[in-house]
């Protein structure tokens, strides 16, 4: 599997050689660094950690700092771990860029969605509002919860109003359509979660299927 951190930049429309339109979110992928290389013998499992942005040594902790201070590199604003199923054979502080990805595989992308605050049942999950003829008032209402005499209390679980996105939230198989190489950036064919400017984690799908066309 392949793991690169980077930003959602936004959508827009690629045209392929036939003349289809496929929509497309842009992902400025990398430069990323691997900051620590873990191994069975000292740490119980194989992984790779990497670290992507910048930041000043004054926004970062000292644990941080003298963590990246051993790859010789700055301190990270994220790190992220993958797990291999072998021996990685990259070594700390060496550089992972788009170029690890190629064009036509499939990838899952991880992020945060889009927080909405508190919402009724109807944006949150999907509910159909009440009539509004004849003097009904139940019209976005939640209406009953199945609560009475017996058991006399709301099961857990209940699908209800309340707080609505800002959830670790991962869109799997996108077929990457493009791979600019040179300005770090992977054009993914459909919708990726969270805003603009956005934290985003890319990997290669489990999966491992290939699209053709």
């Amino acid at each position: 599997m392949t793991l690169i951190l980077g930003r959602k930049r936004g959508m827009t429309q690629f045209f392929k050689d036939d003349g289809t339109v496929v929509p497309v979110t842009i992902v400025e992928a990398g430069p990323c660094v691997v900051t620590q290389v873990r191994t069975q013998e000292v740490d119980g499992y194989d992984a790779v950690q990497l670290g992507y942005e910048d930041v000043k040594d004054s926004r970062a902790t000292k644990p941080r700092r003298e963590h990246c201070k051993k790859a010789e590199t700055a301190p990270k604003r994220f790190l992220r771990e993958e797990r291999l199923a072998a021996p990685a054979e990259v070594e700390v502080g060496s550089e992972v860029s788009a170029a690890a990805f190629e064009e036509g595989t499939l990838v899952d992308v991880t992020g945060t969605s889009k927080g909405r605050g508190f919402a009724g049942t109807i944006k949150r999950h999907g509910f159909a509002r009440g009539a509004e003829t004849h003097g009904c008032m139940n019209v976005r209402q939640p209406g009953a919860i199945g609560a009475c005499a017996y058991p006399g209390r709301v099961f857990k679980g209940m699908r209800m109003s309340g707080h609505f996105g800002a959830e670790r939230t991962t869109t799997k198989n996108l077929e990457l359509v493009r791979v600019d190489a040179e300005r770090n950036l992977l054009f993914v064919r459909g919708s990726v979660p969270g805003p603009n400017g956005g934290f985003v984690q890319v990997r290669t799908a489990k999966t491992g299927l290939v699209k053709n066309g």
